[in-house]
């Protein structure tokens, strides 16, 4: 088991390889306020990205000049609707934008260049990478199903960026490795912080919290998404505040049966005199303060299963170690 809100949209959509799941543009607006200080004189590349219906084109073309930057880029994968003359089946498309040339203080059509690629536009093929290499900070919205691919290809160039994702990512060996080693971490907003996306109309829509807004968009709100970074913020240096206590209160933190730790429900009860090691659910990295606390392993026991408490298991943990325990 595992502590998240299930959503049947975006199990569909990890099977059936449906990835249109496009971002609005007020959850980038909200995520990104936090990071505008890493912009300035920086070439973004939106590689999962489609200008007519993406939002992140749209934001960074729309604050080119405010947040300073040098060069947006964006491709867009085949399949997709472009506003090129050019047979989508065959071929992806270049998008880039130098900033506002006319004066009037917004992106026009005419300063926009379009391009069609030899290729299909995919963040794997090799005119994407050439894109990429060039770029100093990757924002989008990549495919879920091909969601460590991309992770690692974006390692494997030494790329900032700034990506939403489902969740249940976090728990992928390759990802947890990578937040272990301090080289990614969460964002501000998860959850229920990021409000919904937008499909396309051949989409089923599942669940309760579907809707259609002002422009006639269909909106899905998992509520089990996030942002995953490896731009640094100053709230990511908080330290969570410790209002408990261990010693005194030993019954309230039952010890694993195949590891030396306490294990801890909820964040807020991480108490502030052990000096051990200790089992915390997977929602405390979004809190995780890396000069406060360090993480050891995730879910497994030195048995190499589960952590188990009197032969049960509870949700997945994360074992950590209070750094700052005198």
């Amino acid at each position: 088991m595992l502590d998240r809100i299930p959503n049947q949209t975006l199990h569909v959509a990890k099977f059936s390889k449906k990835d249109e799941f496009y971002t609005q543009l007020a959850d980038i607006e909200r995520e990104l306020l936090h990071y505008e200080q890493h912009f300035k004189d920086k070439v973004v590349y939106c590689n999962c990205d489609d200008p007519k219906v993406s939002n992140f084109f749209k934001y960074f073309a729309n604050n080119f000049e405010r947040l300073g930057l040098k060069k947006l880029m964006a491709t867009c994968y085949k399949n997709q609707e472009n506003d090129l003359n050019i047979n989508v089946n065959q071929s992806g498309s270049f998008i880039e934008y130098l900033g506002d040339k006319n004066g009037n203080g917004v992106p026009d059509v005419e300063e926009i260049g379009m391009f069609p690629l030899n290729g299909d536009g995919d963040f794997r093929n090799e005119e994407s990478i050439e894109f990429l290499k060039q770029a100093d900070i990757i924002v989008t919205n990549p495919p879920f199903s091909l969601f460590r691919e991309y992770v690692e290809q974006l390692v494997k160039y030494d790329k900032k960026f700034l990506i939403i994702g489902n969740i249940n990512a976090i728990t992928y060996k390759e990802i947890f490795k990578l937040i272990k080693e301090n080289k990614v971490w969460l964002g501000i907003n998860l959850g229920r912080g990021i409000s919904g996306f937008i499909v396309p109309e051949h989409y089923e829509l599942y669940g309760t919290e579907v809707s259609i807004d002002s422009c006639g968009n269909r909106i899905v709100s998992p509520n089990n998404c996030l942002w995953l970074t490896n731009l640094d913020t100053s709230k990511r240096h908080e330290d969570i505040v410790l209002t408990k206590r261990y010693f005194g209160n030993e019954n309230d933190y039952p010890k694993y049966d195949n590891y030396d730790a306490i294990n801890v429900n909820k964040t807020k009860n991480i108490p502030m005199d052990y000096n051990g090691f200790m089992g915390v659910p997977i929602t405390f990295l979004h809190k995780f303060n890396p000069d406060q606390f360090e993480i050891v392993k995730f879910r497994k026991g030195n048995n190499d299963k589960d952590l188990s408490i009197n032969g049960k298991c509870p949700y997945f943990r994360i074992l950590i170690k209070n750094k700052r325990v005198i």
